[in-house]
């Protein structure tokens, strides 16, 4: 049983309102409960509680309490909560402590004090039922954001903690992959562990979900059923922040792209990590006016894609022309802005419009205010981008590339930890954005926002283009097929 009794937190920002407020909730064991609302509702705090990260690693103001089967967390020490506790956080890079995939799987178990036998079998079973054998024995810097998220899962998964504490675990991965967490999910309820949930995205937890509890300016405002967060309307998602629960029955309608005033051409592009080709494209042509879609299962080669493109990809061989003229990697890099998958890398001011203005000679502050306001960041101006919670963050890398006015743009998963109405701000800038004279490229796994705000998909697989299409009538029919078997592989 877990119980909240009247907690109210504020993180150690002066003037800054409550995170939490007289919260109080009864979880049994054996359920599963999903948090949501719009990014800074509250919902990472909550986790931030029952992991014990709150307030053993942020300093704030604290009442109230949190037992566990009667025992308060704010009395343990960390390493007695890791044992009941088990968490996987939005960005699987904090918790990472090793370089090698089935060293990190093992890390947890070691802390334990499990003899070696016990640990390999424990490995072994982790990743026969992650289906993950694939990723073990791997460099973790050698894999997509996506394999990141799933081998955290594995570490947590293996130390077998009664609780589950999940922090948008599904924002980094590809459809494939989130089945596979929705698995492990089931087998979880089937073994009567309790998962606590903070998620934006909702489709993959209709089965699963015992209640939503839906918060607002650090209060639980609603309990739903899935049922309940499936008849929203359209109005009721934008305010409220949920994602749509029926994923393919989400509105998509041909889009229009602008003539093409420039294009891009790649010709035998080949990409390698070490000894490792990780990219061969033979030949791509690429016009501007479009904002395209860069889909393909986790590891497909997409990140490689774009670091190529933007001139980041120290070992390349191949010619990149724009308008007909080749392009060095310094030339790329000066002509494109890329918003990384991992905001945290992007993140180098003491104050949030400071760095959106970062590297801009010319600032318009009408400008600024617009698209400050448009993201709805207006009253963060002030904050340190590392007190934000991850989908604000997100938002203010996105005002930044906004704001550069570069006409190369390449947007790396861009509405991860993204709630639904913060997605559509974003789908709204971006089509301020693409103009004539304009690429705009998106490495997304999202659903919603390919059908939302893009014109056209490049597909690529195995490192290789599978095809490319606009999203007209027949490409629509495509992306949807793409989406379904992706799902059904898994299963």
């Amino acid at each position: 049983m877990i119980s909240f009794q009247n907690v109210t937190y504020s993180y150690q920002e002066n003037g800054e309102p409550k995170s939490l407020n007289s919260i109080n909730l009864k979880v049994k064991d054996g359920e599963c409960i999903l948090l949501c609302g719009k990014s800074g509702c509250g919902k990472t705090t909550m986790t931030r509680l029952l992991n014990g990260m709150i307030p053993n690693f942020y300093d704030g103001n604290l009442q109230g309490a949190v037992l566990l089967d009667g025992k308060n967390l704010f009395d343990l020490p960390m390493y007695e909560i890791s044992k009941q506790v088990g968490s996987v956080f939005q960005n699987p890079r904090t918790q990472f402590y090793t370089v090698n995939t089935t060293s990190e799987i093992a890390f947890g178990c070691e802390n334990f004090g499990m003899e070696p036998e016990k640990i390999a079998t424990r490995v072994k079973q982790t990743a026969e039922e992650l289906e993950i054998e694939y990723l073990l024995d791997r460099n973790i810097f050698n894999l997509s954001g996506g394999e990141k998220q799933i081998i955290a899962f594995a570490s947590i998964y293996a130390m077998s903690p009664q609780v589950y504490v999940l922090d948008e675990p599904s924002s980094n991965l590809d459809i494939q992959a989130i089945e596979k967490v929705r698995k492990i999910l089931s087998l979880l309820k089937q073994q009567g562990k309790t998962i606590i949930i903070a998620e934006h995205r909702t489709y993959y937890l209709k089965d699963l979900v015992d209640r939503a509890l839906y918060m607002e300016n650090g209060k639980i405002i609603r309990e739903y059923t899935m049922a309940e967060l499936a008849d929203l309307t359209f109005e009721e998602q934008l305010q409220s922040g949920i994602r749509t629960v029926d994923l393919l029955s989400y509105p998509i309608t041909p889009h229009v792209a602008f003539p093409a005033n420039h294009v891009i051409e790649l010709k035998d592009i080949h990409c390698s990590y070490e000894r490792t080709e990780a990219l061969s494209i033979p030949s791509l042509s690429m016009p501007s006016g479009k904002i395209t879609a860069i889909i393909g299962t986790n590891g497909a080669g997409k990140s490689t894609f774009v670091s190529y493109m933007c001139g980041l990809m120290k070992k390349n061989k191949g010619t990149f022309l724009l308008d007909g003229k080749k392009q060095t990697a310094k030339e790329r890099v000066q002509k494109s802005y890329l918003v990384m998958q991992e905001v945290n890398h992007q993140l180098f001011s003491d104050s949030v419009r400071e760095e959106i203005v970062l590297g801009n000679r010319d600032s318009s502050e009408n400008s600024l205010q617009k698209i400050m306001e448009t993201l709805d960041i207006s009253v963060l101006t002030e904050r340190h981008p590392m007190t934000l919670s991850g989908g604000q963050k997100q938002r203010v890398i996105i005002a930044s590339a906004m704001f550069c006015g570069k006409k190369i743009l390449y947007f790396d998963e861009p509405t991860s930890g993204l709630d639904f109405s913060h997605m559509m701000q974003t789908c709204q800038l971006l089509n301020q954005l693409h103009g004539e004279d304009v690429f705009v490229f998106i490495i997304t796994h999202d659903y919603e926002l390919i059908a939302s705000v893009c014109d056209s998909v490049i597909h690529i697989e195995h490192g290789k283009l599978f095809e490319q299409y606009d999203l007209d009538a027949n490409g629509i029919q495509k992306l949807k097929s793409f989406f379904t078997q992706c799902a059904r592989n898994t299963i």
